[in-house]
């Protein structure tokens, strides 16, 4: 079962998808045609009721011709970097 932070992932990229879509005056049915995706399977996208998988993403952004990180980017910016080392900070455990 998705957290919460997930649920707003999915809320989030599925706005950004059909702000794009209506900015672009297309349907749910015409993005449907052009994805190769069902007009109900993009609903459930759309409402962030439905995780997708990244292949699926791409076809949507491709269709509706922007990036993908137009509609999975979360405008946040990355956090500072504390370390020089990839593995400082994190318990890898026997991993290292």
């Amino acid at each position: 079962m998705p957290d919460d932070a997930e649920n707003k992932l999915l809320a989030d990229a599925g706005r950004r998808i059909r702000e794009t879509r209506a900015g672009q005056k297309l349907s749910l049915e015409q993005l449907a045609r052009l994805t190769g995706i069902s007009a109900p399977a993009l609903s459930l996208i759309e409402t962030g009721k439905r995780d997708p998988r990244l292949t699926t993403l791409k076809r949507i952004s491709d269709a509706l011709r922007v990036p993908l990180t137009a509609l999975i980017a979360d405008g946040g910016s990355a956090p500072p970097r504390s370390s020089t080392l990839p593995s400082e900070g994190y318990d890898l455990g026997d991993y290292q």
